[in-house]
C-alpha cells in the first residue's frame, strides 16, 4: 500500500510527466501546439490525453468500471489511429506511464522496499497495454471500412456518370442469379 500513497500523493506530476513524455512522441510543430493549448475547443487532441491520463491512472491505482477505461483508452488510441501511426507507436503511451511513475519515484523506489508493489502495478500497466492493442485494430478495422466504403461510392458516381452503371447492374444480377 506504500506505493498506492506515493502515486496518490504524486498523482498530479506523474500525470503531466506521463502527458509531456506522450507529446515528445510527436514531431516538434504538432509538440508546440500540443503543450500550448489545453482548452477543450482550442485544442481537443490534448484535452482528450488530459481527459484519459486521469482516468487511465485512476483505473491503475484503484481501478475502474472496466466500460470506462475502455471509453478512455478508445478516445486516445482514435486520435492516434486516425494519425496513421504503426501499432507499436499508437500504443506505446501507455508504457511511457511507466516511465514517469518510475522517474517521479525514483527516490522512494530506492529508498523504500516498494519493489514487488512496483511489479504488480506494471503488470497491470502491461495488461492495459494489450487491451490498447485490441482496441487499436478495432479502430484501425474501422477506418478500412470507411475508406473502402468511400472508393465504392465514388466508383459508383463516376459509373453512373459515364452510364456504365446500368449495365453493371445488369451483368450483377445474372451473376446473382447464376451463383
Amino acid at each position: 500500500m506504500e506505493l498506492v500513497n506515493l502515486l496518490i500523493r504524486k498523482r498530479h506530476t506523474i500525470e503531466e510527466r506521463w502527458f509531456d513524455l506522450i507529446v515528445e512522441t510527436y514531431p516538434a510543430e504538432s509538440r508546440q501546439f500540443l503543450e500550448n493549448k489545453n482548452d477543450r475547443f482550442d485544442n481537443p487532441v490534448a484535452y482528450e490525453f488530459r481527459q484519459g491520463i486521469k482516468s487511465i491512472f485512476e483505473a491503475v491505482v484503484h481501478g475502474i468500471e472496466h466500460n470506462i477505461l475502455i471509453e478512455h483508452l478508445d478516445k486516445i488510441i482514435s486520435i492516434r489511429a486516425i494519425q496513421d501511426l504503426s501499432p507499436s507507436k499508437a500504443v506505446a503511451f501507455i508504457f511511457l506511464l511507466k516511465t514517469a511513475i518510475r522517474k517521479e519515484l525514483q527516490q522512494e523506489i530506492l529508498a523504500k522496499d516498494i519493489s514487488e508493489e512496483l511489479l504488480e502495478l506494471e503488470v497491470r500497466i502491461d495488461e492495459l497495454a494489450l487491451l490498447c492493442f485490441e482496441i487499436y485494430m478495432k479502430r484501425r478495422e474501422k477506418l478500412f471500412e470507411l475508406r473502402v466504403t468511400e472508393v465504392k461510392n465514388r466508383v459508383s458516381g463516376l459509373l453512373r456518370m459515364a452510364g456504365l452503371a446500368a449495365e453493371l447492374d445488369k451483368e450483377t444480377k445474372l451473376n446473382e442469379k447464376t451463383h
